[in-house]
């Protein structure tokens, strides 16, 4: 009975294990160089395609040395300082335009992101299929059904075990003793305690975590308006339709005023680029505009405008933080010199726009905490409001530091972005 007893101990461990590594393996398998591609330089970077900063594939080749790569990524502003031709090229050729820093990030996941932007290839032409890039790397439901068949080969095996020890018993002449029904047993109850807590409450946090999130949100619009024919093909800058970004807190939306002055126009799409929506069907851009002159009332045949025959365009906001948040566009935009990608993810590839970064606080404090001010140097050139930091511009004299980033001038502070 005793060995019985060890025997349903061991295995219900075992199976309380498993159970955990499920839930947790699928967090560390996750963090494959795809998603640690997403989560750090699809901000700023393509594998193939050259945004904010350069293509990422064939880095490694241009780059041979690991070491030096490695210690770029982590503290590139440390690599200029000693005067690497290579870097400060690259640097200037970007406008000298500072890079992230990424401090946090080991040899292996920087190799893992370097592998992943070698072996990218282009998707093929056509609509993507929805939800395939969640498929590649969210595993959940593989490893479930993989515990759930360990489970009950574990528990098969249990059984057998159970009933060979009693025919044992019988054989050499042992008085059986009745087995403790499963609802009864103290053990099997407290194993299955523990996993529902534990199931239970990475669930929980989980979900707690994620209120309030809409990462991944792509509203359907009143009229389909393609930031990758506009921004992307098209080259219109961000600030042309979104002005207020670079004066206000808030980037507003453009009044279709704004769009008129050049579909006033253009009055037909005629771009090789073949529009589609997220669901893949087609997109008659034409038709689109033609949406426009209905809702501001223009005749593109008299080029005169009447009283429009529909309300106002009743667009969907994306992008919303709670009301306890302070966010202000033009101190990011203009002050900080932060480019519409680094929040917003390659805008000028996207049909429909889609929220593209969490948004988290903790986002935000990481990026804070990275981001360098543009401090004013030996040629009084950057931003002059910073001039008032005497014992920082004093430290970057004598070499006490390289940089300054938000967080050194109070930008994790509380009440710089809560009420």
């Amino acid at each position: 009975m005793t060995s019985h007893r060890l025997i349903a101990k061991n295995t219900l461990l075992l199976f309380f294990f498993l159970i955990t590594s499920a839930f947790v393996g699928t967090t560390l398998f996750a963090q494959d160089g795809k998603k640690l591609f997403q989560d750090n330089c699809a901000q700023c970077h393509n594998p193939i395609k050259v945004v904010t900063g350069p293509a990422l594939k064939g880095a490694t080749d241009r780059i041979p040395d690991a070491k030096l790569l490695h210690s770029w990524v982590r503290n590139n502003a440390a690599v200029l300082a000693t005067g690497n031709k290579y870097f400060n090229d690259l640097r200037a050729q970007y406008g000298g335009t500072a890079m992230n820093l990424f401090p946090t990030l080991t040899d292996g996941e920087i190799d893992a992101i370097f592998k992943y932007a070698n072996s990218y290839q282009p998707p093929t032409t056509g609509p993507e299929t929805p939800g395939a890039s969640a498929a590649e790397s969210d595993n959940s439901l593989l490893y479930g059904i993989l515990t759930i068949i360990l489970a009950v080969i574990m528990l098969t095996l249990l059984q057998i075990n159970s009933n060979l020890k009693r025919l044992s018993d019988e054989k050499e002449g042992i008085p059986s003793v009745d087995a403790v029904p499963f609802y009864r047993n103290k053990v099997y109850i407290t194993g299955l305690v523990l996993v529902l807590f534990v199931v239970g409450g990475y669930v929980l946090v989980q979900g707690a975590v994620g209120l309030g999130r809409s990462q991944g949100y792509q509203p359907q619009q009143p009229i389909f308006y393609s930031h990758k024919v506009h921004a992307g093909i098209n080259q219109i800058s961000c600030l042309y339709c979104h002005g207020n970004a670079w004066e206000s807190r808030h980037a507003a939306i453009p009044s279709l005023n704004v769009c008129m002055n050049c579909h006033a126009a253009i009055n037909e799409y005629s771009g090789k680029e073949k529009l589609y929506r997220e669901d893949g069907t087609d997109v008659d851009g034409t038709a689109e505009i033609q949406k426009i002159y209905a809702y501001t009332g223009y005749d593109p045949k008299t080029q005169r405008y009447s009283t429009p025959s529909q309300p106002p365009v009743e667009w969907v906001k994306i992008h919303n933080l709670p009301d306890y948040v302070y966010f202000n566009h033009s101190q990011h935009v203009r002050a900080g010199k932060v480019q519409c990608q680094t929040c917003h993810g390659p805008i000028q590839q996207m049909n429909e726009v889609k929220q593209f970064a969490p948004l988290s606080m903790g986002w935000c404090i990481n990026c804070h905490r990275t981001t360098k001010v543009d401090f004013p140097d030996s040629t009084n050139a950057g931003n002059k409001f910073y001039s008032v930091y005497t014992r920082f511009h004093n430290e970057l004299k004598s070499g006490e530091m390289d940089s300054v980033t938000v967080e050194k001038i109070g930008g994790t502070e509380c009440q710089k972005c809560h009420y």
